[in-house]
């Protein structure tokens, strides 16, 4: 292995050394890459710390906002991190320095070709929030309104694309040194957050996201998404309708009485199973820090920049799953979350089936006011990476999205139930399914589907007759443990083979004493029959001698 590239080398040393400062020095002495950080100090940590998950998170949180987004979307991946880490890695928050107000104005001119004194009326120096790509301000427009207005860190994309680089470089390593890590693939998963992260460096796709929330929410007098300025709104910014309110993380929820807490938690998660449910277009980070309280209890969204989309044949065959799960047909389990693109190892299935139905029958008819919701999900992030599954990125992310939708009800209200606000959501859903409109609809759809297929088949019949006879075509055959009869034939027909030689060697042997009359003679055999005796006689033994041994006698 090359060492690395002489501009990385200072920075991966300063990586090597934060994990080996937070507990991690054993991974490079276990899987032999001291040899490639020769200069850092091992402080002689030979055990796995106990509490990794922590240690991790603290370990990214030093690193940089970079590493504290890897984190966050390794929080998403339970078929290749365990479920103890995951629960550490979901504490992770980008809060950063905020950049100095100059490198705000030289970023907005940049992106609207105006400055700030051109642009609006009033622009707050200090941001409310800051992140690792970005920091928002309050701000008034020309014609009076208020928004917030999110700018762009001038250096991130340099910073992140660096760190990108440095991941792949540290895929590759624990590709080619870390056996323990033979089970995933690095470097997809670097490729997945590099997609993801520069995603987030476009903000004009988180103003379309927002622009479908409130088409979708459009209506509704119990939620509140903000308005879209897109004037003032470019690839580095972004402008959106400012929300009066407070959020969910500065309540003081002892000021409420318990009425109202419910109240508060059974709104917001109401508002998520609508999305997920109705709009198949979910919010990804029902964060405290993402949801406000307006006037009147309306709930308002802000950060759009992580969201799920579910389509009307993931809904289908989620309503499937559903109606089996009801009906305890667990067996056709593993089938339908394959139809939902959950890859699980073949030679598997059956202990999958088994492990799906001990946690099923482990709640089956249990009231759901008894169900802890945190518990079911930690034991299904526990399945996961148990039997190395992999799941599609929005189921994931919709687990990840209702589990953090219950630890924010939990904390509101103890005895929140975020399953019990699903119930009826997932019941409506069946229904609908089965409506006679949804069941025409659907019936109109695949006829049309087969039809297309019908016409289309003659012309596959044909293509596909024309290059069997130009000789296009290969047809390979693949027979399951040919490799090992084969074998045994070969055994088989070596000693049959031998057996035949000791045979003649007998007979020849006893037709030459028999028919030779001269010559010399050993033990009053002729010495050619002797010979002919001992020879046949040792390949006689060895053979008897090899089939005992194999136990096939």
């Amino acid at each position: 292995m090359a060492q690395p590239a002489t501009r990385n080398v200072r920075r991966l040393s300063e990586i090597a050394q934060v994990a080996v400062k937070h507990g991690f020095g054993y991974f490079f002495e276990r899987h032999r890459l001291t040899d490639l950080f020769p200069w850092i100090d091992r402080d002689g940590e030979a055990e796995t710390p106990t509490d990794r998950g922590r240690r991790l998170r603290e370990m990214l949180e030093e690193l940089g906002p970079t590493f504290v987004k890897f984190g966050q979307l390794l929080s998403t991946r339970p078929d290749i991190v365990p479920p103890d880490v995951i629960a550490e890695l979901q504490k992770l928050q980008d809060d950063v320095r905020p950049i100095p107000f100059t490198e705000v104005e030289r970023v907005i001119r940049e992106e609207l070709g105006l400055t700030i004194e051109q642009a609006f009326l009033e622009f707050d120096e200090q941001p409310t929030a800051a992140a690792s790509i970005g920091q928002v301000h309050r701000a008034l427009l020309p014609n009076s309104e208020r928004v917030a207005v999110k700018v762009q860190r001038p250096n991130a994309p340099r910073q992140i694309e660096s760190d990108i680089a440095l991941l792949y470089q540290a895929a590759r390593l624990a590709k080619e040194r870390v056996r323990a890590l033979d089970f995933i693939d690095a470097e997809q998963v670097v490729d997945e957050f590099a997609r993801s992260i520069r995603g987030e460096l476009d903000y004009r796709a988180e103003a379309r996201n927002a622009e479908v929330f409130r088409r979708n929410f459009a209506g509704s007098p119990e939620v509140k998404i903000p308005r879209v300025y897109w004037s003032y709104t470019r690839r580095r910014v972004l402008a959106l309708e400012l929300l009066e309110g407070t959020q969910l993380a500065d309540i003081d929820v002892a000021s409420l009485s318990p009425a109202e807490r419910r109240e508060l938690a059974y709104r917001a998660a109401e508002v998520w199973m609508t999305m997920i449910f109705r709009h198949g277009f979910f919010h990804g980070d029902p964060h405290p820090a993402n949801v406000f309280v307006l006037e009147e209890g309306v709930i308002g969204l802000v950060d759009f920049g992580q969201v799920g989309k579910l389509t009307d044949d993931d809904m289908s065959k989620l309503t499937r799953l559903f109606i089996d799960a009801a009906n305890e047909r667990v067996d056709t389990l593993p089938r339908r979350l394959a139809e939902l693109g959950v890859r699980y190892p073949r030679e598997r299935e059956e202990e999958f089936t088994e492990e799906l139905r001990e946690v099923y029958y482990r709640y089956y008819g249990v009231s759901l006011a008894d169900i802890d919701p945190l518990q079911v999900i930690r034991e299904a992030f526990d399945l996961i990476y148990g039997m190395n599954l992999r799941l599609p990125t929005r189921f994931v992310l919709l687990d990840k999205a209702i589990a953090t939708l219950g630890s924010v009800g939990i904390e509101l209200y103890p005895d929140f139930n975020v399953f019990e606000v699903a119930k009826p959501y997932a019941r409506n859903l069946l229904i609908e399914r089965f409506s006679p409109e949804r069941v025409l609809a659907r019936a109109r759809k695949e006829s049309g589907e087969y039809a297309r297929i019908g016409a289309a088949l003659p012309y596959q019949i044909y293509d596909t007759l024309e290059q069997i006879r130009d000789g296009q075509i290969d047809v390979g055959f693949v027979h399951k443990g040919l490799d090992e009869f084969m074998h045994g034939v070969d055994i088989a027909f070596n000693r049959l083979v031998i057996a035949l030689i000791v045979v003649g060697g007998l007979i020849g042997s006893s037709l030459i004493g028999i028919f030779s009359k001269h010559g010399p003679f050993v033990a009053g055999v002729n010495f050619l029959s002797f010979i002919g005796f001992l020879l046949s006689g040792a390949l006689g033994i060895w053979l008897l001698w090899a089939v005992i041994r194999s136990g096939r006698l």
